[in-house]
């Protein structure tokens, strides 16, 4: 039985659901995260890591040591950032980490908003223009160059935050402040305090900053595993409903397209992917997808199975060496998020017309999720 430790930062509960979805398909699973994560109330994971937001890196040395995974999982940006400078840090863990993810210097390449949509176009992929803005003196060239209404990204932001479309110049520059600029330490101890979250009381690093041009359409994303370079396994969807304007997906629908798999293909073989990751799109009016960035993470889409070749975790246990079994594929195509839909709308028409991924074999998570507003 393979050995997977996952890692995350954040309270989300996409994590617990990979727990359970890789325990279905035969690994043991172990897991680090902060304190009142919906981890804790999982059934699944064999053995818990304290995950301390001051001591990030000998967190993740402690659950590696002790755990001695077959391959490690990260379920956010940050535990992403982490595992990168692990290992240059740490030799004794290079190559466990490197089966994991492929080689971590590529990952430079994926972090990069701008450098890696550049790469994304130069492999031939359809994705708009995206430019790097160092000050407001080359945002006002970019925006001569790129046009408006336009969209400024800064790099290392997740869930909607550190987006902003901007349909005029000054919106553009006041944009542009907000997301460079490097939070007090008066409001970093009071965003910690406020968010239950002790990394805001590290000084933060000044964001890298783009500028995209903005497509107008329907969200649209796909989650994938890949191993060496080459997609196994691999979902694409058309977003039905999100949390917010900007915020993750709340209801997904499964769809069959060319163009996506091809792209989630290219980008595996170019940067020597393996594990978990994920890629957004918007869907315009002609029904083609524009990448707009990518996840070179797990997503909250990775733990759904639909089947051989669209079931992510029983490929990632197949590779690490175990049975890799099938689950009962979900339903139809269309899916309610849990808990994301449920808390966005509890009279929601999706709950009772899609497939509702409640995890009802894990009760104790269920109560965890319907409790907490992470």
């Amino acid at each position: 039985m393979p050995k997977i430790l996952l890692s995350t930062t954040v309270r989300w509960p996409s994590a617990a659901r990979l727990a359970g979805a890789l325990s279905e398909s035969g690994c043991a699973v172990d897991a680090l995260f902060p304190d009142n994560h919906p981890l804790s109330a999982s059934r699944y994971p064999t053995t818990r890591f304290a995950y301390r937001a001051l001591a990030p890196l000998a967190s993740l040395a402690k659950a590696i040591h002790q755990s001695q995974p077959d391959l490690i999982v990260a379920c956010d940006d940050r535990a992403v950032s982490h595992l990168r400078t692990l290992h240059e840090a740490a030799p004794e863990f290079r190559t466990v980490i490197e089966h994991s993810f492929g080689d971590p210097q590529s990952y430079a390449g994926l972090v990069s908003r701008s450098g890696f949509i550049a790469a994304a176009r130069q492999a031939g992929i359809t994705a708009p223009e995206t430019v790097s803005v160092d000050d407001e003196a080359s945002l006002e060239f970019a925006l001569r160059l790129i046009g408006l209404p336009a969209v400024l990204k800064a790099d290392g932001s997740w869930g909607g935050d550190g987006v902003a479309i901007v349909q005029d110049i000054d919106a553009a520059r006041a944009a542009w402040r907000r997301l460079s600029a490097t939070p007090s330490r008066l409001r970093g101890l009071a965003r910690a305090l406020r968010r239950k979250d002790a990394h805001y009381l590290a000084k933060p690093a000044r964001p890298a900053i783009s500028l995209q041009r903005y497509i107008p359409g329907t969200p649209a994303t796909s989650s994938f595993f890949c191993w060496k370079g080459q997609v196994i396994a691999a979902n694409h969807f058309d977003v039905l409903n999100t949390c917010g304007t900007a915020g993750p997906a709340s209801v997904v629908k499964r769809v069959d397209d060319a163009a996506m798999e091809a792209a989630a293909c290219r980008l595996a073989s170019q940067f020597g992917l393996s594990g978990l990751h994920g890629l957004d799109y918007v869907r315009d009016a002609q029904g083609k997808p524009h990448l707009i960035e990518i996840n070179p993470r797990a997503t909250q889409t990775s733990h759904l199975g639909f089947g051989p070749g669209h079931d992510l975790c029983a490929a990632l246990a197949a590779r690490a060496g175990g049975h890799g079994f099938g689950r009962t594929p979900i339903p139809g195509r269309a899916v309610a998020l849990f808990p994301q839909e449920w808390r966005r709308d509890r009279t929601s028409t999706w709950l009772k017309s899609a497939h509702h991924d409640v995890p009802w074999d894990d009760p104790r998570l269920v109560d965890a999720c319907l409790a907490s507003n992470a």
